[in-house]
């Protein structure tokens, strides 16, 4: 399933880093790379796999994801570790619905 997130979907509000923009963003798994979770080129391919991964399209669990990636302890840092807790994290949510 294809996802896409604009950055008027999400809740928060991400730096706009224009220096790293055009460096490769996750696009999968393995990704050893740090997640620079504060810039929106980053995260929005980060949640648009985590929704895909999950099949869903709904804007809370967007939220929610955010919330997440927000509460997310720092030494979680690779692209890899950041989706995997993301989806662990939201799949229970995703199957009460």
């Amino acid at each position: 399933m294809k996802v896409e997130v604009k950055p008027s979907d999400l809740y928060f509000r991400y730096q706009r880093k224009k220096r790293t923009r055009e460096l490769p963003k996750f696009s999968g798994k393995p990704d050893k790379e740090s997640c620079d979770r504060d810039d929106l080129y980053e995260v929005i391919p980060m949640f648009e796999a985590v929704l895909a991964e999950l099949g869903s399209n709904d804007q809370a669990v967007l939220q929610r994801a955010e919330e997440l990636l927000d509460q997310l302890p720092r030494f979680i840092d690779s692209r890899e570790m950041v989706f995997d807790a993301l989806v662990e994290g939201l799949r229970d949510m995703v199957g009460a619905w």
